[in-house]
């Protein structure tokens, strides 16, 4: 964990495994690291990096007030395969939403992950799925290291707790209803 630490600190960027799929990730507030994984995925600036965490209070600061509807929605689902889209606070930077005023937060059901983020400075990570854009999600260690090993500063190589293999729904609750932007691993009930 040390090693991680200072990796993340030196504005480096790990990977990891979550209950969905492998994912890269660093600290939000390094705009370096952010850049990386940008740059390392080929990934599109239009399309923001999700924070997640071990514990919603680690994610309430990046997120606005959160209404009562909107706290039971997402205790219902976290900790899950559900990305929620919220509006943000001013500390949430816009370089990891690429200048939206909404911010994805997901807690996963994973216990290497939440080991992982109960040990990290800040506790979250601003994080996207370990693969390079447009091709398939690392689903084990292997593929991570094969995807994007050559690229992360480190791949955390425990996999106690495996991904199973289907990406996160994504959902916005920042209005009136519900709307699912993406359907993945969770059928989504409002």
């Amino acid at each position: 964990m040390e090693k991680i630490n200072q990796i993340l600190k030196n504005d480096g960027v790990i990977s990891f495994v979550t209950d969905t799929v492998w994912g890269v990730g660093c600290l939000p507030s390094s705009q370096k690291a952010v850049d990386k994984i940008y740059e390392l995925k080929g990934r599109d600036r239009s399309k923001p990096l999700i924070l997640m965490a071990s514990s919603l209070d680690y994610l309430l600061p990046y997120v606005e007030n959160m209404s009562i509807s909107q706290k039971k929605l997402i205790d219902s689902y976290f900790p899950g395969a559900v990305t929620f889209i919220l509006n943000k606070t001013e500390i949430t930077p816009n370089y990891l939403t690429s200048g939206m005023n909404t911010v994805g937060i997901r807690i996963p059901n994973n216990k290497v992950f939440a080991d992982l983020c109960d040990n990290i400075e800040g506790h979250v990570l601003a994080t996207t799925s370990a693969n390079l854009s447009g091709q398939p999600s690392a689903k084990t260690y292997e593929q991570a290291v094969q995807f994007i090993g050559s690229y992360v500063d480190y791949v955390y190589h425990n996999e106690e707790d495996k991904a199973k293999g289907l990406e996160s729904t994504v959902v916005l609750i920042n209005s009136t209803s519900p709307k699912i932007l993406r359907q993945g691993a969770v059928v989504f009930n409002s």
